[in-house]
């Protein structure tokens, strides 16, 4: 489902430290007079600079939206038989990936794959996020830089690893590089996406707020823990056009929109052969969008919807969070099925 492009969502947030954190460089450098453990750093606008990765974000998050779909859905990593569970595989098990081949007996150079839309089908509910061996990512976080107007502090510990047989000093002492204060902008960015997956992305982000999961280095020794703050978010429909009279039209059709709707790519997928991926087709909030600012799409082709405030962009995850308890309710939850 990468060859159309019907929906995208990006959500531009700020990532402010909450206590001490630290992503590793992992190497070690030659300079004796720094730290064992240093922050990565980036060239950056001129000049080096720590920041955070986008790929170690997109790990944590990855994990975290993982916890949720076993908590409430599925809580094994096989496939489950009951189609309607969401279920999560284990990313890092390659070897349980054959479900995706058409003769997953054969050996490794000779097994033939499903086609593109049965190996989106038959991947689970975080695959079809966040990708496999198999299918590309719908879900992208961009390296998150400082935010220049807020003063980073960073600052060196020292640290021992403590034999737990013995109780004395298995490694150490060591120093290693934090920052305790500052903040880092960044953006998320999800294309042909349905409710319900921009939902779970909400919640994982809720909780990442909440503290109940950090990022980077030593997580279980207080480091890691972060709030978010939403500076705006903006949902597009690219094959939509906004006329004069701001009414929004679906490219080739003449009747507007009655209302503003947040969709799904589903919903955008409608007739014969149109949706073999399976997308849910009624993928929609019923309640009209408001509060919120429609524009056009540069150029004035397509048409776009711009959250501006913390409590704009929490109210487009209340709507999207409300598809995937309707997903949950409907079979998708243990409870439920």
């Amino acid at each position: 489902m990468h060859k159309q492009f019907v929906n995208h969502c990006t959500i531009d947030l700020t990532i402010i430290p909450d206590g001490p954190i630290l992503i590793k460089s992992g190497r070690e450098g030659a300079d004796p007079t720094k730290p064992q453990m240093e922050f990565v750093e980036t060239f950056h606008n001129g000049k080096s600079i720590i920041y955070l990765p986008g790929s170690s974000l997109k790990g944590a998050i990855r994990a975290h939206a993982e916890r949720i779909v076993r908590t409430v859905g599925h809580p094994e990593y096989e496939k489950p038989s009951n189609t309607k569970l969401v279920w999560a595989n284990n990313p890092l098990d390659t070897d349980k990936y054959d479900y995706l081949y058409e003769n997953p007996q054969a050996e490794q150079g000779v097994k033939k794959k499903l086609s593109a839309p049965r190996i989106y089908k038959e991947s689970s509910f975080t695959d079809q996020i966040f990708g496999n061996i198999a299918i590309a990512s719908r879900f992208r976080i961009e390296d998150a830089y400082p935010d220049t107007s807020v003063p980073l502090k960073i600052e060196e510990r020292n640290g021992v690893a403590i034999d737990r047989v013995f109780g004395s000093v298995a490694h150490g002492p060591f120093d290693y590089q934090v920052c305790t204060a500052g903040a880092f902008k960044t953006k998320i960015h999800l294309k042909n996406f349905s409710l319900a997956q921009l939902g779970l992305i909400a919640l994982v982000l809720r909780d990442l707020n909440a503290g109940w999961f950090g990022i980077g280095f030593a997580k279980s020794r207080g480091l890691g823990i972060v709030r978010i703050e939403y500076n705006s978010a903006v949902v597009q429909y690219p094959g939509c056009i906004l006329d004069d009279k701001n009414q929004i039209y679906s490219f080739g059709s003449s009747t507007p929109w009655d209302k503003i709707y947040l969709l799904g790519a589903g919903k955008f997928l409608q007739g014969d052969n149109a949706n073999p991926y399976n997308f849910p087709t009624n993928d929609t909030e019923k309640q009209e969008v408001k509060n919120v600012a429609l524009t056009a799409m540069d150029f004035k082709f397509g048409v776009e919807l711009r959250w501006d405030s913390e409590n704009g962009v929490s109210d487009l995850f209340t709507k999207a969070v409300g598809a995937w308890s309707h997903l949950l309710q409907n079979g998708g939850a243990v409870c439920a099925s």
